[in-house]
């Protein structure tokens, strides 16, 4: 299914919004949006809104045969889905441009920057290294997937732990986490992707743009970056050339907002670590708001009672009409105060029905099977 195209006078209404440095929600040109970052229940498990755009992140991890041109080194394997879910624009079971673009620029910001200690995966050399797999899904898109992908991604390896083993010889234990403490994984630095949009043939530029404006960029320029401001990766698409100051401006920009970004994981990665140790309520389901339609809690009012009977006195009581009025034959009027009566039809109830009238008639019965009629009043005839 195809997402619904914009039409000429949204395209025109947005880049009438870039020239006079306005955005749809408000924001101004170099502001992101609110990001929110929960831990689940399990390691490795987090959630990243980025607005209203929503990314799942699981790692996991298993004892594989290492690589035999680097049998000392454990190995990274990133894979990130596009869900029909996510946007009407995605197919399923179908590799897009998108999906690819995403999944190569994904693991150059987090396995070419050597951000891992790969070697310190390895349990037996040329035998038995760790793989770690970092799933990355999209659960709602509204632009700039590559940004929140990478920070779910990094917060969920920084926040993963993996099985304890012990080796005797040639065997090989895995304890489970009742047994011995999982362990974290070495992490050198925080790469993060930073999104820059251009539109005009590059006069102008938006950091993380919506899924809208991303309609109508003419380019795109993504720099992975660290807080202590090494570039891990950097990639142009959209096909606009771009000036070596523009490249410069937008690293600076790129190096305040990792910083300010890395704070907020490591403030969500210690606060997570103070619940559990703790022994607190933590994971998806505690992180939701706690207003319920069921039970809401309001504070109580007090009531003045002094006057209640000098007030009760002042209130006109209604009264209630004495005889119903019968807006059609058939219908009644029934409740406290009133006269109960049904409105029956004029004819039945002028025919008084009493044992004395019509005394002279002669009444007869007949029965089907004797065919014999009994007259009950002879003097009559």
């Amino acid at each position: 299914m195809r997402d619904t195209p914009l039409s000429n006078c949204e395209r025109r209404f947005l880049l009438k919004a870039v020239e006079e440095k306005k955005r749809l929600d408000g924001r101004q040109t170099y502001d992101y949006r609110n990001i929110k970052i929960t831990f689940g229940t399990d390691y490795g498990c987090c959630i990243v809104e980025l607005g209203r755009t929503r990314v799942l992140c699981q790692v996991s991890c298993e004892l594989v045969p290492p690589k035999d041109s680097r049998p000392t080194e454990g190995i990274m394997f990133f894979n990130l889905e596009l869900s029909p879910m996510a946007s009407p624009a995605f197919e399923p079971n179908r590799q897009s441009e998108l999906l690819v673009m995403l999944n190569r620029q994904l693991e150059r910001c987090l396995r070419n920057s050597k951000c891992i200690d790969t070697e310190s995966l390895c349990v037996v050399s040329g035998e038995k290294v760790w793989q770690i797999r970092v799933d990355v899904h999209v659960l709602n898109h509204d632009g700039n997937l590559m940004d929140a992908a990478s920070i779910a991604a990094i917060s969920a390896l920084s926040h993963f732990r993996r099985p304890d083993v012990a080796i005797q010889g040639r065997d090989i234990t895995v304890f489970s986490p009742e047994e011995r403490d999982p362990i974290p994984l070495s992490i050198y630095h925080m790469p993060i992707c930073v999104s820059f949009a251009f539109f005009l043939q590059g006069s102008y530029l938006l950091v993380d743009p919506c899924e809208r404006e991303e309609r109508v960029k003419d380019g795109l320029l993504v720099i992975a970056m660290n807080k202590h401001r090494e570039i891990c990766s950097i990639q142009s698409s959209g096909g606009i050339m771009l000036l070596k100051d523009q490249v410069l401006r937008c690293s600076k920009i790129a190096s305040v907002k990792v910083s300010e970004i890395t704070e907020l994981i490591n403030k969500a990665l210690e606060n997570d670590r103070k619940i559990r140790k703790e022994g607190g309520k933590f994971g998806f389901a505690e992180s939701m708001p706690k207003e319920r339609i069921t039970a809401l809690k309001r504070d109580e009012a007090p009531v003045e009672m002094t006057d209640v009977q000098e007030t009760a006195s002042e209130i006109n009581i209604l009264r209630y009409v004495s005889s119903p009025v019968l807006v059609a034959m058939g219908t009644a009027q029934v409740g406290e105060g009133i006269v109960n009566s049904w409105g029956l039809d004029e004819d039945e109830e002028d025919e008084p029905q009493t044992e004395d009238t019509k005394t002279d008639e002669v009444m007869v019965i007949s029965d089907s099977e004797e065919e014999e009629v009994v007259i009950l009043n002879e003097e009559a005839q």
